[in-house]
């Protein structure tokens, strides 16, 4: 068979998670440095390819397709993703990692994962590319970010959980298969449905939000007479409303698709055997 059953893909994740966690720090940094910008250029291609469209399904349906490529760029490299690595729950329920090493991996693959993602943001909006369209780019990414800070605390946080747990499933789904473009499609289609629904990922989020509040310099006039509330484009309102509860929520769907893999898959198996 040209895959892995979902038990083995969960005991591949166990080993493979277990590894993550005892990664040079140097190493992981530079990982997690490059998974933020693999997932902030498709945060960068959906917005140039969407922010001329008025309709709101369109735009969604157009960013799904779009967007879903970044995971799988993210796997074939070997990069550190913070929130396909809430999976490590998985090595630390099998007692092949200790939960020392897991906040080890999540504190420095989210601080790398937010560099990467701040890079290309800052590029981005400080050299020229927001000003396509005559600007109109800008606002368009000021507006999406703003959307995201304001959203209430528990939307933010609910629509993380469901976020990650496509796609956690999407890392698992991946490493099912033997070949590139099974685990190219595994990873694709959990990411396109949380993109096409609207849920929030925190690392997305990174690239999403800051290009927004980088834009604001030099586009904010333009965005007030779009009806956009460029007031809301703030650093607090991006830490407190948006990466807190995203993120949380983002641990939480991890954690709990990690559980049931270790459960249905995991648990007692080393007794059997």
């Amino acid at each position: 068979m040209n895959l892995f059953t979902a038990a083995e893909a969960a005991a591949n994740y166990s080993t493979a998670g277990a590894g993550k966690t005892k990664l040079p720090i140097p190493k992981m940094m530079l990982l997690a440095i490059l998974a933020g910008i693999l997932i902030a250029f498709p945060g960068a291609v959906t917005n140039m390819a969407t922010y001329a469209l008025d309709n709101n399904s369109t735009v969604r349906m157009i960013s799904g397709l779009l967007f879903a490529f970044g995971l799988g760029m993210v796997i074939l490299s070997g990069a550190e993703l913070f929130t396909g690595n809430t999976l490590i729950t998985i090595s630390v329920l099998d007692k092949k990692a200790k939960l020392t090493g897991l906040l080890r991996n999540w504190v420095f693959v989210y601080i790398g994962n937010f560099i990467g993602s701040l890079i290309v943001a800052f590029i981005c909006a400080k050299f020229g590319w927001v000003g396509a369209g005559e600007g109109a780019l800008a606002v368009f990414s000021m507006k999406v970010a703003v959307g995201k800070m304001t959203m209430p605390f528990q939307n933010a946080f609910f629509m993380g959980v469901l976020c990650n747990i496509l796609v956690t499933l999407g890392v698992l789904f991946s490493l099912s298969a033997k070949d590139v473009a099974g685990r190219i499609l595994g990873a694709y289609t959990p990411v396109a449905f949380f993109v096409i629904c609207g849920f929030n990922h925190s690392i997305a989020d990174m690239f999403y939000c800051t290009v927004g509040l980088f834009s604001r310099a030099q586009y904010a006039a333009q965005a007030a007479e779009a009806g956009i509330a460029v007031e809301s484009l703030t650093w607090g309102n991006y830490f407190l409303g948006n990466m807190l509860p995203v993120t949380l929520g983002n641990i939480v769907g991890g954690i709990c698709v990690g559980f049931l893999f270790w459960f249905c898959w995991l648990r007692g198996s080393k007794k059997k055997g």
